[in-house]
Formats: structure tokens, sequence, C-alpha cells
């Protein structure tokens, strides 16, 4: 078998920005390569995202759009990129997903979209498939993807490290250059247990998010930060890395220790559910004017402070202010609430936040590059500033699907007929060298690191922060890395000990960002 592989473009990871991505370029004629750590492609968050997709209304504008997004992110955002997607979105979102791929979004009659309004909009302007709305995309975009003779996926891949100039080859010319870029990257093949080098003359990085670092997540396991470790490791500019959106509704309970917590989605307070306390008390109106509408930032510490003060382990959504039938409109959720014993139509549903979305990320521009020449990076392991300090609800899916689209469409101008890298280059990227593989994985120590990690970010770096808590979490993380760099250089490689380094550098990276910025923002509350 061949364990080097050349192609004109590869990305890495296969959610909603990696798909859109991988399809803009093949559509091209490039040759791409799509590689993804689990045995399909649905391994992402993209298939979790309940609530929808923002688009716009009859009554809306732009505009209007601009200034939620603004007020959301507390003017932290980057405007040329806020009003790239205000403007340009949903106009692609029309191209994309309703003329082309025809995503089956909820509408009363052809051409007629139901939208639904959530916290943080002025208007109702979300599409959404009932509540499995990523599931219903990813269902298309998988099968595109797999379908295109222009694209090989390449299963049960681990990303290692990115390869570049500067790093990795060997003939002078590229070390005595005063440029960088990236030319690929190696991989873990998890089947065969060998490492591949993976040639391309761009690579995009679309890996998802970070929640995996935290104690208690409403994301998938794969999402450890692997994107953010990587290009930190080969010289990409980060930004934003202390803005953590915690998402004020997970379910409170049916989650075994180390599992991701079920999502309620904000639709479901969007389509009038509101939060109360033990009591079976509002108490949204008390610290928001918006109420259980407001931001999720101001909602997830509104319920963190009602927790603290009553001594519950949770608070509740009541639904009977939902206008609509609950099982028709939530079918998901209504039926993961039937597995812990709790009917929505009758009995309180019990939430408790967790770590949900990741605000910053590796710096892009409007076209996804970064500041690493070649590497391009799109969806939530990017930061485009649209986002600032805090997430508006349901921007994510628009953002991934825009900037893995404007990513596709900016590499493929960028080619020439020459794509593949040249043979210089080629023959100067040297294949992997093994470590010294003097100890096995020991399971026990690797869960042993997570606990550490995810108990460190949950309790020092989690909700609400001070100078003491970032302090022992910066020094806990800094020896923990240090440990794990000379684990990793002594240990057989395998996916375990590459998510756990991927992980802990993201801890650290996300920690010294927090301990840098001392000012109160969004979803970076220092409550010193």
């Amino acid at each position: 078998m061949d364990f080097r592989l050349n192609c004109d473009a590869l990305v890495i990871g296969s959610g909603i920005a990696g798909g859109v991505a991988a399809l803009t370029l093949a559509e091209k004629g490039l040759d791409v390569i799509v590689i993804t750590a689990g045995e399909t492609l649905y391994v992402g968050n993209t298939a979790l995202a309940q609530g929808g997709i923002v688009y716009r209304s009859e009554d809306d504008d732009p505009r209007i759009l601009e200034k939620d997004i603004l007020t959301a992110g507390w003017k932290h955002n980057f405007t040329r990129a806020v009003r790239f997607l205000c403007r340009k979105g949903p106009e692609v979102l029309k191209d994309v997903f309703l003329d082309k791929y025809q995503i089956p979004f909820n509408q009363r009659e052809p051409g007629d979209w139901y939208l639904t309004k959530e916290g943080g909009h002025t208007l109702a302007r979300i599409l959404y498939c009932d509540d499995h709305t990523g599931r219903n995309i990813m269902d298309v975009l998988a099968r595109e993807v797999e379908s295109h003779p222009n694209i090989r996926v390449l299963t049960k891949r681990t990303a290692i490290d990115l390869l570049t100039t500067q790093h990795h080859a060997k003939h002078l010319d590229f070390k005595y250059s005063l440029s960088n870029q990236c030319v690929g990257s190696y991989v873990f093949n998890e089947e065969l247990g060998k490492v591949e080098t993976i040639l391309a003359k761009h690579t995009v990085l679309a890996t998802g998010g970070i929640g995996q670092v935290y104690l208690h997540t409403t994301n998938t396991t794969g999402s450890i930060g692997s994107g953010l470790a990587m290009a930190s490791r080969a010289g990409a500019r980060l930004m934003n890395c202390e803005y953590i959106q915690f998402h004020p509704t997970a379910m409170f309970g049916g989650s075994k220790r180390g599992e991701r917590r079920f999502l309620v989605s904000e639709a479901v307070r969007g389509e009038g559910a509101v939060l109360v306390n033990s009591k079976g008390d509002p108490f949204m109106k008390r610290h928001d004017p918006r109420a259980d509408l407001a931001p999720r930032d101001i909602v997830t510490r509104a319920i963190m402070d009602e927790m603290l003060h009553s001594g519950e382990d949770c608070v509740y959504l009541d639904t009977s202010g939902v206008k609509k039938d609950v099982e028709t409109r939530f079918p998901t959720i209504y039926q993961r609430c039937k597995q812990i014993g709790v009917d929505m139509k009758k009995d309180l549903v019990p939430v408790v936040p967790a770590a949900h979305y990741f605000c910053g990320g590796i710096l892009v521009d409007n076209r996804g590059r970064t500041t690493l020449d070649n590497l391009y990076a799109a969806g939530e392991c990017s930061c485009t500033g649209v986002h600032g300090a805090n997430r508006l609800a349901s921007t994510s899916l628009l953002e991934g699907m825009l900037w893995g689209h404007s990513t596709g469409q900016d590499i493929a101008s960028r080619m020439t007929k020459s794509a593949k890298l040249g043979r210089k280059l080629n023959d100067s990227i040297p294949d992997w060298i093994p470590g010294r593989d003097i100890h096995d994985e020991d399971p026990a120590l690797i869960a042993q690191d997570w606990a550490r990690i995810r108990n460190t970010m949950w309790n020092y770096v989690g909700v609400s922060r001070t100078q003491g808590r970032l302090n022992r979490a910066f020094s806990d993380l800094r020896k923990l890395t240090k440990d794990l760099q000379d684990f990793y250089s002594d240990t057989a490689l395998s996916k375990p000990i590459i998510d756990l380094f991927h992980g802990s550098q993201a801890a650290y990276i996300i920690t010294l960002a927090a301990l840098r910025n001392r000012e109160t923002k969004g979803c970076h509350y220092r409550a010193d």
C-alpha cells in the first residue's frame, strides 16, 4: 500500500465547512482528499445541530442581522466579516443549499419556508428541519461528497501534524526562504497503524471545536481542538481563544461520565418555553429585559447564578407556553426526554449549561486564508471575527457553509495547470520518522490525563473565571503538556495518544488566552 499520497487540496474534517469546501473544490475540477477520524463522515458537531441556520425573512435586512450579531458579540466582532456573512450568506445558502442540494427545510408549500426566532434575534429568520437540521444537512453533504468522482474520502484517519516548508523540507532553498507554506499533513491510518504522508498544494482545516476539553459539553468526542493545536505548532496566528460559549440548556441527566450532554435547542425557548427554578418561578426577567431570549452568555450566567443561590443542581424549562405541538416540532428532544422519564407536554425539563461553541480559533480572512501560506481554515476551528465575544444563535451553520464555499472558490482561483507540488518540494518532504516506541499506550494513564484536563478547564477556565483560577490552570496545564510531550515521544503512536496530545495543547492555548485578557466581555467572564 502507498503511504505517500498527492492531491490538489487536502480537507481535514467532514462537517458542514469541510463538506462544502470539498464539493466546491471538486466541482472546479480539483483532485481532493477528505480525511475523517470516524468510519463515516458523520463524526462532527454538524449532524448534532438542532436549531437551524440563519436565512432571511421578508421584513429582514442585512443591517438588522448585522446589528443583532454585533450586539450578541459585545461589538468585539470584525465588522468586515459580519457584513460579508449578512450580505453574502443568505445568497450562497439559497444557491447551494436550497436550489442546488435542496436541503429539506420545513416549508408550508414549495418555496414558502417556515422561519423561527431564537435568542438575540430581532426577527424570525432561521430555517430548520424540525429539531434535527444538522442531520438533514449532513445526509445530503455526505451523499454528495462520497459520490463525487474528484473526491477521495479516507476514513479512520487522524491528522498528526501539518507539513510546512520551514519545519519539514530538507532542501536548503526552502529552509532559507523567508516564506513558509503548508504542503499537507502527516496522517495516522488507524486501521493499519501506519503514518501516511499526504502532500497537497492547499490544505483546509475544518476540524471543528474544542468542547471535549471540558468536563461537561454538548460536543462529539472528536471536538478536542486538534486543528487549533496543529495550526499553532505550524505557526499560524490564533485569535479570541478565550471566548468559549457555554450553551445554557443541556439536558441534566441521561449522560454517562465522559459522554456529551444532550442539547435542548434554543429554538424551544424561541417557540415560547421559559426557564424556571425548582419552585416553578420564571427568573430570566430579573437578569435581562430580553428574558429567555437574551444572548447565550447572559442566559448561561443567569442559570449559574440561580443554581448557586438556590443550591439546586439544575434549572428547568417550562414548555407549557409553546403553542405548537412539542412532539411534532421537537421530535428528537421529545424522545430523549422520554428516555429519562420526562414528558415535555406536562413535565419540566431539567437543564444545565455545558461547553458548546468555540468563538475563537485560527485567524482567517473572508477567503478562508490563514497567516500561513496555502493553509486555510473554515468552520468552528477558525476565527473569522463574525462572533466576537459571543455567538448569536444559529449563525454557526451559516458561517461554516459560507467560509467553506469561499475557501473552495479562493483555492480554485489560485490553482495553475501544475496544481500539484513541484518535484523538488515533493521530494524534499520526508516521510514520518517514528519515535522510540519504548512504551505501549496505557489506557489508565490516558483516562487520568483527560480527567485532569477536563476538570481543570471546567473548574478554572469555565463560565466564571478569576486570576487565581487561571493561574492555577496555567501552571497545571503547562506541566501536563510538558509531561505529555515526553510521553508522546516515547510511546507507540495511536489515535488516543494523538488526541490527548492535541487536546492538552488546545486547553493550554485557551487558558493562556484567558489569562492574558483581564476584561470581562461576552462569554469570557472575569468574576474578579
